[in-house]
């Protein structure tokens, strides 16, 4: 197959053959390296372009990245496109096209991911999910506020053209002495995008409407790598053991970080390396 989302190089994929790189709903993806084995990323809610790539920095073979829709040069979401079956049939459908045997999800992505394989349980052969915010309940008080001034500010700055609260909120999520470039001012501007994302998503647990994660993830056949973080208020540590708790046999690694994908970049890039080596 040639993935050829919109803007991106055509790169030959191992696999399925597949008709463009891009689904109805707006959802793209591109290629990155060439051969065996296919790994699948799925990026966070706001993840910038420079965001979703992190995890598939340095993996073996092929790794394919997804741009959800209301994301980069992917078109807006159309109403009703945030819930996890859904999100969770559109990661399917790309795995199918590209042959993916493998798959990293980052928040959202890693609840997405949760959901497939849930649902097909014998989908991948390796898992790595990292960040998970919601598994099978309510998000905690903590997360639940921090949503709520998420979307408050977002519809501030689009009702009355004030980014301000929204860009402070951004700011406060970067851990003091990282240097991150333009990421407030790229991820307040993906954040814009994301009004109705923002009100739906937190009402709602990957697996909320099909039972215990316990019961439901029983069968997950894949190797499952759970990456998690003791100082998020987005992705609590607990949720990360309760996903680890869930799948038999899953390793869980905790990093004492408020953001590791920004304070620990190069070490959660190593331990992705090792585990889908």
């Amino acid at each position: 197959m040639t993935a050829a989302p919109s803007g991106g190089t055509p790169v030959a994929v191992n696999g399925p053959a597949a008709d463009g790189a891009w689904l109805p709903s707006g959802l793209t993806w591109q290629a990155h390296g060439h051969g065996a084995p296919v790994t699948l990323v799925v990026p966070g809610l706001g993840a910038t372009p420079g965001e979703a790539r992190i995890p598939a920095s340095g993996l073996p073979g092929t790794r394919v990245v997804l741009t959800l829709p209301s994301h980069g040069h992917a078109p807006d979401a159309e109403p009703g496109y945030w819930r996890y079956p859904r999100l969770a049939a559109e990661v399917a459908a790309v795995a199918d096209r590209v042959g993916a045997t493998r798959a990293v999800g980052v928040s959202l992505g890693a609840g997405a991911l949760t959901r497939l394989v849930a649902e097909q349980p014998d989908r991948f052969e390796r898992l790595a999910l990292l960040l998970p915010a919601a598994l099978d309940g309510p998000r905690s008080p903590t997360a639940s506020r921090r949503l709520h001034h998420l979307a408050t500010a977002v519809d501030q700055a689009l009702d009355h053209g004030d980014d301000t609260a929204l860009r402070d909120l951004v700011t406060a999520e970067v851990p003091a002495g990282v240097a991150v470039g333009d990421h407030v001012s790229a991820r307040t501007q993906a954040l814009l995008r994301l009004r109705d994302a923002l009100h739906e998503l937190p009402g709602q647990s990957p697996l909320g409407d099909l039972g215990r994660a316990a019961d439901v993830l029983a069968g997950v056949q894949a190797k499952v790598l759970v990456i998690g973080a003791t100082r998020d208020p987005l992705h609590p540590r607990e949720v990360a053991e309760a996903v680890a708790d869930a799948i038999g046999g899953a390793e869980l690694e905790l990093f004492d970080s408020p953001a590791p994908l920004l304070t620990h970049r190069a070490q959660v890039r190593e331990r992705l390396r090792s585990f889908l080596a």
